[in-house]
C-alpha cells in the first residue's frame, strides 16, 4: 500500500469523526450538518478523485504506445 493511499484513508476515517464532535460540542443540529454535508459530497470527492487517482504516465506500456516527436516532422517513405 503507497503511503499517500494510507494518508487518504486516515484523513476520510477522521474528518466525520471531527463532524460529529463539532456537532456534539458546539451543539449544531444534525440536519444542517448533513445538508450540508450532502451538497458538498460530489464536488469534493471529485477533487479528491482527480487528484488521487490519476493514471501512472512512467509506466513503460504506456510509454511504448505513446510516442513523442522532437525532431521534425518527416513524411513516411514507400517502398516499391
Amino acid at each position: 500500500m503507497k503511503k499517500s493511499h494510507m494518508w487518504m484513508m486516515i484523513l476520510c476515517c477522521l474528518i466525520p469523526v471531527a463532524g460529529l464532535v463539532g456537532v456534539y460540542f458546539f451543539q449544531i443540529p444534525f440536519s444542517k450538518v448533513v445538508f450540508f454535508g450532502m451538497i458538498l459530497l460530489c464536488p469534493i470527492s471529485h477533487l479528491f478523485m482527480m487528484k488521487f487517482m490519476g493514471h501512472d504516465h512512467s509506466s513503460s506500456e504506456q510509454h511504448s504506445q505513446h510516442q513523442h516527436h522532437t525532431g521534425a516532422v518527416t513524411a513516411p517513405t514507400q517502398d516499391k
